[in-house]
C-alpha cells in the first residue's frame, strides 16, 4: 500500500497538473488571451444573466395541419388508385374529415383505402384516425386520443431538436433547451440579454413551400377574400398590385423539406438582402421540371403560409438553386436563412413565459458562491490542521488541489456551471476530507493496538479504503440518478456532484498516500502524532 515507484508518483502528480493547468484559464478574462480556444467553464444562465423562454405548442393547429395533410393524401389516393374512386369536396369540420364516395358500390373500397393510410399507436393496436361509414356513402374520418397524443409527442421531439439548431446558429454557447410537460419546451440562453431576436426566430414555424399562382381568380374575388375550387387565398403584405391577398393553386409544387442549404446573400443586380438557398438532388430535379412545365407563369414562394414573393418563370431553372426576395434587411435574411437549414417546426410554437437575468444578478451570485467556497475551504483547512496536524496538512493539500481539478475536469468537457453547481462545488469541499477523516481516525485506532508506525499507517489506508469506496458508490448512484432523470438545477447539481466524488477520492486516497509514504521513507518515524 506505501510502495510509490517513480513511475507512479511521476503519473500522479502528472494528472494533477494537468487538472489544475486546464483549470487555469477560466480564471483569465477571455479579452486577455484573443484568438485562444482555451477550455473553459461555461457560466450558465443564473450565473453570467440571459434570457429564459417558455415555448408551448398550439396543439390545435397541429390537429388541424393533420386535418389537411390527410386530406390531400386522401385526395391523391382515391384519384390514382385502380380503379379510380370518385369522390366530392373533402369537408374539414368539428375536427374531423368527411368526404361522399360519388358511386354507392365504391364505398367499400373507399374505406379501405383511407384506412391504408391510417397507422397504429404503440403496442394497444389502436389506429392513429377512426374510419367510418355515415349516410350509406360519406366516409368520415376522425384522429383517436391515442393518434393525437402520439403526434404531439412525436411533433414535440422535432420542435425541441429544430429549436436546438436555430440557437446553435446564433453562436450562444450552452443553452439549455428541454422539453416541460407533454407541449412545453424550456429555452435558457446564457449571455442573451435581448430575448427579441431569438423570439422571432423560435416562433418562425419556418414552412416553405413554392405553388403557382392561380391567375384565373378574378381580383374582386381576391379581395372579398374567395378563391375558385382548388385554390385558396393568402395573405401577400407586399403584392405590387396593391391588394395583400393573392389566389394560389392548393397543391404544392415543391416544399422546403428538399432543403439542404440556405445563405443570406446579396442581389447582383440590386444588392438588396436576399436567401439564397439549395435543394437536394430529389428537390432540384424536381424544381427544374417544374419551372420548365410553366414557364412564363407566376409562382409563389410561400412561408408559414403568407406569400413573400411571387416571380414569373421566365426560364426554366436548371441549377437546384433559387433566391427568395422581398422586403428583407440583412437581419430578417440571416434569421430566415438560419430557420429554413435548420428546418420547420411541425407545430406553432408560442411564447408563455418570458424572464431575462440581468448580469448583474449574475455577478451577486458569483460573489456570494465564490464567498461561500472560500469560507468552506477556510474551515475545512482550519479543522483538519487543528485535529490531524502533519496529516490534516496533506489532507488540506488535497483539498486545495481537488478544487482546481474539478474545476479542470469541468472546463475539460466544457460544463455549465450554475448556482445549484456551486453548491455542489461547496458540498464536494466539505465531504472531501471525509475519506481522510477515515484513514486518519483508522491510523490512530491502529496505533492504539499497538501498531509500528508502518503497518498502522498501511492498515489505515488499506481497512479505509474499502468503506470510502462503499460510501462513494451510493453517492455516485445518486447522482447518476439525479443527472439522467433530473433536469436544469438539478442536472448542473449533478455533474459537480459526481466530477467532485472521482476527483475527492482520488487526491484524498491515492495523493495523500503518496505524501505519506514519502515522508515515511525520508524520515523513518519511530512515532506519529494525529
Amino acid at each position: 500500500m506505501l510502495d510509490f515507484p517513480r513511475w507512479k508518483r511521476l503519473g500522479i502528480v502528472g494528472l494533477l497538473l494537468i487538472g489544475i493547468l486546464l483549470a487555469l484559464p477560466s480564471f483569465i478574462p477571455k479579452h486577455y488571451t484573443p484568438g485562444l480556444n482555451l477550455p473553459r467553464i461555461n457560466l450558465g444562465l443564473d450565473l453570467s444573466g440571459g434570457s429564459h423562454l417558455l415555448l408551448e405548442a398550439d396543439a390545435t393547429s397541429l390537429l388541424k395541419q393533420r386535418l389537411e395533410q390527410m386530406s390531400e393524401t386522401i385526395r391523391t389516393e382515391m384519384r390514382r388508385g385502380d380503379p379510380r374512386i370518385a369522390i366530392g369536396d373533402i369537408s374539414i369540420a368539428g375536427g374531423r374529415l368527411s368526404f361522399f364516395v360519388r358511386d354507392v358500390a365504391q364505398v367499400d373500397q373507399a374505406v379501405e383505402r383511407a384506412r391504408a393510410q391510417t397507422n397504429g399507436v404503440g403496442v394497444t393496436g389502436q389506429r392513429d384516425w377512426d374510419v367510418r361509414v355515415m349516410d350509406t356513402n360519406r366516409i368520415v374520418m376522425t384522429p383517436t386520443e391515442a393518434g393525437q397524443k402520439d403526434a404531439v409527442d412525436k411533433a414535440m421531439e422535432v420542435a425541441t431538436e429544430v429549436v436546438r439548431k436555430r440557437i446553435d446558429e446564433l453562436g450562444t454557447r450552452e443553452p439549455t433547451i428541454i422539453r416541460q410537460g407533454s407541449t412545453r419546451i424550456v429555452v435558457q440562453v446564457p449571455g442573451l440579454q435581448n430575448p427579441a431576436a431569438l423570439k422571432a426566430l423560435l416562433g418562425k414555424t419556418a414552412k416553405l413551400e413554392f405553388k403557382l399562382v392561380d391567375v384565373t381568380a378574378s381580383p374582386a374575388d381576391v379581395a372579398a377574400g374567395r378563391a375558385p375550387v382548388g385554390s385558396q387565398i393568402l395573405p401577400y403584405p407586399d403584392n405590387p398590385q396593391g391588394v395583400p391577398r393573392i389566389a394560389v393553386h392548393r397543391g404544392v409544387l415543391i416544399s422546403g423539406d428538399q432543403l439542404i442549404d440556405a445563405r443570406q446573400e446579396f442581389d447582383q443586380r440590386t444588392n438588396a438582402p436576399v436567401v439564397t438557398i439549395r435543394f437536394n438532388g430529389q428537390g432540384g430535379r424536381r424544381f427544374a421540371k417544374v419551372t420548365q412545365e410553366n414557364v412564363n407563369k407566376p409562382f409563389a414562394i410561400i412561408l408559414d403560409n403568407a406569400v413573400i414573393s411571387a416571380p414569373n418563370i421566365n426560364e426554366p431553372i436548371l441549377g437546384g438553386t433559387a433566391q427568395i426576395s422581398g422586403n428583407f434587411t440583412v437581419e430578417s435574411a440571416n434569421e430566415l436563412a438560419i430557420a429554413l437549414r435548420s428546418g420547420k417546426l411541425p407545430v406553432d410554437l408560442k411564447v408563455i413565459e418570458e424572464r431575462t437575468v440581468g448580469p448583474q444578478l449574475g455577478a451577486d451570485s458569483i460573489q456570494a458562491g465564490v464567498t461561500a467556497s472560500v469560507l468552506a475551504v477556510a474551515l475545512v483547512v482550519a479543522f483538519m490542521l487543528v485535529t490531524y496536524g502533519r496529516f490534516g496538512i496533506y489532507a488540506n493539500a488535497a483539498v486545495i488541489i481537488n478544487v482546481f481539478v474539478i474545476l479542470g475536469v469541468m472546463s475539460l468537457l466544457n460544463a455549465t456551471l450554475t448556482l445549484p453547481g456551486i453548491a455542489g462545488f461547496v458540498l464536494t469541499i466539505g465531504t472531501a476530507v471525509d475519506a481522510n477523516v477515515l484513514i486518519n481516525e483508522r491510523i490512530r485506532e491502529e496505533k492504539r493496538r499497538g501498531r509500528g508506525v508502518v503497518q498502522a499507517v498501511e492498515l489505515g489506508y488499506k481497512e479505509a479504503s474499502r468503506t470510502i469506496f462503499e460510501a462513494n458508490t451510493v453517492h455516485t448512484i445518486s447522482g447518476l440518478i439525479m443527472l439522467v432523470l433530473g433536469s436544469g438545477p438539478v442536472k448542473g447539481f449533478a455533474v459537480v456532484l459526481l466530477i467532485g466524488i472521482v476527483t475527492s477520492v482520488f487526491t484524498a486516497v491515492t495523493f495523500t498516500r503518496m505524501l505519506v509514504a514519502g515522508w515515511i521513507r525520508r524520515n523513518r518515524p519511530t512515532e506519529i502524532h494525529i
